[in-house]
């Protein structure tokens, strides 16, 4: 594993793309249900665009993007970039697994408007659309300051 610490500003490089590309689909996915709750039809050629853009935001964007922030994460844990005795880090760890969970209730709303289901109003998603701002904050707050 000592081969590999050379690269570590190379996978923390990898890691913040990674990162920034995730959190991208984060706060576009829950705008992009705001409107197709509140602007179409079930069945309608407005549903269906809707449809393809959020799948496609989650399958080619956001799926990729949370899988190497993962790897990278983990790579990094291993090569001893956490402080397991820090309280900062497993508040950060906590956060990313609460994104990682927020990713997985977008992609099942992405599947109730796929067949029909949707029975979410547009202020349900806004008030989603927080979500990923506030986890991104303390993550960020977590890293950079290191307040415990």
């Amino acid at each position: 594993m000592d081969w590999i610490l050379g690269y570590y500003s190379w996978i923390k490089a990898l890691h913040i793309a990674a990162v920034i590309s995730w959190m991208a689909g984060m706060f576009y996915l829950p705008r992009l249900f705001v409107y197709h709750a509140e602007q179409a039809e079930p069945g309608s050629q407005m549903d269906a665009t809707f449809q393809v853009m959020e799948e496609k935001l989650l399958r080619v964007i956001m799926g990729p993007a949370m899988v190497v922030t993962w790897i990278a994460g983990i790579l990094m844990i291993a090569l001893g970039g956490f402080d397991f005795g820090a309280a900062w880090s497993w508040i950060k760890l906590g956060s990313v697994l609460a994104m990682t969970g927020f990713h997985g209730w977008l992609s099942a709303r992405r599947k109730e408007f796929a067949a029909g289901e949707n029975t979410r109003n547009g202020r349900t998603y806004r008030l989603a659309n927080e979500v990923p701002t506030v986890l991104m904050l303390v993550i960020v707050v977590m890293v950079v300051v290191k307040p415990f």
